[in-house]
Parts: structure tokens; C-alpha cells; sequence
């Protein structure tokens, strides 16, 4: 995340803590092990992950890759990257604060760049693919994913309707904005071409099950951990424990009680130097 990223801004306090323990485990998981698993398909000795958030991806690769392969994992949030490094991973990683925006990093650094659902983050996302391009080594490979649109994401979706039934006037929409608002192929290659990664090697959309132990669960994980917290807060700061269970009674009348789950959707991308 840059940041210019407004949402940046609600990367910081107990998020990390719940983002991390809820989130991650929820709908983060399934795909970091995907992500590493084609990290580790090719080859690369030099890995950066850029916006790493509490290092799902990163404890991934560093578990799979081999120890002779050096991973480096960065975000704008330190608070994340607290969580990150107090988690730990496997074996060494270099972690580090950084700017996806202007990356401290020397060009044809990395043999391979990896990015978990952070590219929807970036304000100028050409100019942080034209970073990613510039720290590559030739013919190294940009791999990353974006969440499909929301309707194709359950939990979410239901969790965002509930919230615009409550604030009919003014409902938040940091989810269909940001995590849920780009995933058309068009754009996506359009930016990722104007960035200099043109050549788009893999495109491919990644349906899996989202589980989590309760209603509960799920609304806490969205309400409160994620930059939604804010936007109800600054609705009504007193509301919040309220919304939270209207979000987790929304998801109860929809997938029941007890341990729940629900369809998540994302596109997986693969991109090379043009």
C-alpha cells in the first residue's frame, strides 16, 4: 500500500491483530499458498513481496522456498509489519517498510515480485507496476492477485449489503470500492502495459471456500478489521459494536449459525517485462 492510499490509513491500531487473526485464516490463506506455489514454480533465487500486510504469503514462501532463495517482504504499514515479524516465519526473511510507490530498492533486484491483494491499494497502480518492472531482472515474472467482483465473494457481499440497508443515506463502500472494485481484465492489462509489464503470461480466476467458526466471526473480521471500521466510526463512533452484530446477523440469515462457510473469487495474474 502507498502512502496516497486513503485506506492506509486504517491499517493501524487493533486491525492488524484482527485482520491477522480473523481475516487471514478466513479468505487470505488458500490463496498465499497458491501464491507461493507459483512463486516457487519459477525458480527464483530473489523474491520481493510488496504490501505484505501481516505476512500471510510471506510465512507461505518462506515455509516452501528453499533456504537458498531470499525473500524480502515490505508494506507501508509498520503496525502490519509488526504483526508480521511478531508471527515470525520458518527461517529468515528480511522484512522491511516500503513504499509500493517508489520501491528502496536497486533496479533488476529480483528475480521474481509477488503481491497479495495489495495492487487495489495502489493510487497510481501503472506507476507502482513501472516500479515493480524497474527492481525485475529481465524475464522475471510479477505475480499477484485481486479479488473478483463482490457478488462472487459471499461473506462479503452480504456483509455490504447489511451495511448500506443500515446507512441507507450514506453507506460505506470502502469494500466494492477498494478489495472488490478491480478485476476487469481490460484494466487491469491496460495498467499492467502502461506500467511496462505488458507481457501477461497467466490470467486465471481462482474460486475456493471461505470457513470461519461463526456469524460473529465474520462480521467482526470485516467490521473491525478492515479500514470498514473506520468509515462506521466516523458515521458514529458509538455504533460500532452495533453494526458488528447486524453485520453477523445478516450472515446468520444467510448461511445459518455455528461454523459457516461461503464462495471466495479471485483472479490470479502473471505478468513479465515488455
Amino acid at each position: 500500500m502507498s502512502k496516497a492510499s486513503e485506506p492506509n490509513m486504517g491499517f493501524a491500531g487493533s486491525v492488524p491483530d484482527l485482520y491477522d487473526t480473523y481475516l487471514v485464516p478466513m479468505i487470505f490463506k488458500y490463496y498465499a499458498r497458491d501464491l507461493a506455489h507459483r512463486v516457487s514454480a519459477t525458480g527464483a533465487q530473489r523474491v520481493l513481496e510488496v504490501a505484505a500486510g501481516t505476512g500471510a504469503v510471506t510465512r507461505s514462501m518462506a515455509a516452501l522456498l528453499p533456504e537458498s532463495v531470499s525473500i524480502t517482504a515490505t508494506d507501508l504499514s509498520q503496525p502490519m509489519i509488526d504483526r508480521a515479524m511478531t508471527i515470525g516465519t520458518s527461517r529468515p526473511v528480511c522484512w522491511q517498510t516500503a513504499d509500493a510507490m517508489a520501491l528502496p530498492f536497486d533496479d533488476a533486484s529480483f528475480d521474481a515480485v509477488v503481491c497479495q491483494f495489495g495492487a487495489m491499494f495502489f493510487p497510481d497502480r501503472a506507476a507502482a507496476y513501472a516500479e515493480v518492472a524497474r527492481v525485475l531482472q529481465p524475464n522475471g515474472t510479477f505475480l499477484f492477485n485481486v479479488w473478483d467482483r463482490i457478488e462472487h465473494n459471499e461473506f462479503a457481499n452480504v456483509i455490504s449489503l447489511a451495511l448500506t440497508e443500515e446507512f441507507d443515506d450514506d453507506p460505506p463502500t470502502f469494500m466494492t470500492r477498494i478489495p472488490h472494485g478491480y478485476f476487469d481484465r481490460n484494466e487491469l492489462c491496460s495498467d499492467l502495459s502502461r506500467g511496462g509489464l505488458g507481457n501477461v503470461v497467466s490470467f486465471e480466476r481462482v474460486v475456493a471456500r471461505s470457513v470461519a467458526a461463526s456469524p460473529e466471526v465474520v462480521a467482526l473480521a470485516y467490521c473491525q478489521g478492515t479500514p470498514i471500521r473506520n468509515e462506521i466510526m466516523a458515521r458514529d463512533p458509538s455504533h460500532l459494536d452495533k453494526v458488528t452484530k447486524i453485520a453477523a446477523a445478516a450472515i446468520r440469515e444467510e448461511f445459518g449459525a455455528g461454523e459457516i462457510d461461503g464462495t471466495i473469487s479471485a483472479y490470479v495474474i502473471g505478468a513479465k517485462a515488455t
